[in-house]
């Protein structure tokens, strides 16, 4: 049945929001009445195209909506979705219908984006689908994978259980990139103050001091000739070189976009000293995350390799795991074709092979990713420890030499008038 959102007036004339069920927008406003409300507007809810609000002297043609939503924003985002898996992870493991449990996180949504999926949700399992098939008709807020999972939860009759592992792993990999950003953040506010304060000197100090010795016929020093050739260039020269920055940025940007080009940086960007390792670790421990909840939740293996490869943001590493799906459908073990894969560490296939050895697969692949994002998060602090002391003395050796540019010519006159 369908869903439409509304607002209208109590006998108290105050304004209330809510969602209904009805057959139609007409019905919807009968239904109001029946309460005793005084409608002002209906919505339909679930319209792809995002339907605009009714009057209530509009007609029910009117309500397929009547504009489109240029923009619009995601109802859940990485963190909002996590809390709102927990919560209903909560409510189905605890015993009560999906239906009802929809139900109640429709009536405590925060805002009214959610509200209104929740509700539709609820509409389109209330109406006989599967909770998976109407999580798959919002792509935008739930991935293949996540619906995947849910299918896998359904068809296994542990819905409760296959949400409590996708919540845990929601918030584990949420939790991983806060960990990355957090280590980055730092050292990215230095680099971007210590250009803001060299492009300062560089372009209003520096001139100031060559327009006060334009006149001396001192030979200044070497210095201080390198600087305000320097700042003559970068004052003559900055919009060519912002266009510059702008047009090669969007050739990269284009040419990362191309398999081919895509596939043989993100190879080279993995043989990086640092920072490749911090990649490689990174995209096998979602890899092996998000196959450990797979397989635990009963997605068959193939399908399992395929939804996991897709999580890789590396496309040699996703490349590599795709030619370990075709292995294992000709017959090797998961571990045996993961271990022909160099770009994957080691550490992968051991845990792995232990996992099909003793039957826990699940559990060692999720034991693995443990590792691996202990293994990253200790990196990323060990490479941002290291670079916000150098930063620090980059930006100091910068500011020295500007600083001296701009001395060691009053030095040298005060040296001379003595």
């Amino acid at each position: 049945m369908p869903v439409y959102s509304f607002e209208a007036l109590t006998s108290e004339g105050k304004l209330r929001k809510g969602v209904i069920e009805a057959d139609s927008a007409k019905g919807a406003r009968g239904l109001l009445r029946g309460q005793a409300l005084v409608p002002l507007k209906v919505e339909a809810l679930g319209a792809p195209s995002g339907s605009m609000a009714i009057p209530d002297s509009a007609g029910d043609s009117a309500s397929s909506g009547q504009g489109l939503r240029i923009f619009k924003r995601r109802v859940f985002n990485a963190t909002g979705l996590g809390v709102w898996t927990r919560q209903l992870a909560g409510l189905v493991s605890s015993g009560l219908p999906l239906e009802r449990a929809l139900s109640s996180l429709s009536e405590e949504a925060q805002t009214e984006p959610e509200r209104h999926l929740v509700a539709t949700l609820r509409a389109e399992v209330n109406g006989g689908s599967t909770f998976a098939r109407a999580l798959g008709q919002h792509p935008a807020e739930f991935s293949a994978i996540f619906v995947a999972v849910i299918g896998a939860g359904e068809q296994s009759g542990n819905l409760g259980l296959v949400l409590e592992r996708l919540a845990d792993d929601l918030e584990e990999q949420q939790a991983l990139k806060s960990k990355l950003i957090g280590a980055a953040l730092y050292p990215a506010i230095v680099t971007l103050v210590a250009i803001a304060i060299v492009m300062f000197l560089v372009t209003y100090v520096v001139p100031q001091v060559a327009h006060v010795f334009a006149g001396s016929k001192r030979a200044l020093p070497i210095l201080t000739v390198l600087m305000i050739g320097l700042s003559d260039f970068v004052r003559s020269y900055i919009w060519l070189m912002l266009i510059a920055m702008v047009v090669i940025a969007g050739l990269t940007r284009w040419a990362l976009s191309k398999t081919l080009f895509r596939e043989k940086f993100d190879a080279a960007w993995l043989n990086l000293p640092i920072l490749g390792k911090l990649s490689r670790s990174f995209n096998t421990a979602r890899f092996a995350s998000t196959l450990a909840m797979l397989v635990a939740a009963g997605v068959p293996i193939l399908k399992a390799l395929q939804a996991a490869a897709e999580t890789l943001s590396n496309q040699a590493m996703r490349t590599d795991a795709l030619d370990a799906l075709v292995l294992v459908r000709e017959g090797a073990p998961l571990a045996s074709a993961l271990a022909q894969k160099k770009r994957f560490p080691g550490l992968l296939s051991m845990f792995a092979r232990l996992g099909e050895q003793t039957g826990q697969l699940p559990l060692m692949l999720s034991r693995a990713a443990k590792q691996l994002s202990n293994d990253v998060s200790r990196r990323a602090m060990a490479l941002a420890t290291l670079l916000e002391p150098l930063l620090i003395v980059a930006m100091g050796v910068v500011v020295m030499l500007i600083v001296l540019a701009v001395l060691l010519p009053i030095i040298q006159m005060n040296q001379l008038v003595k």
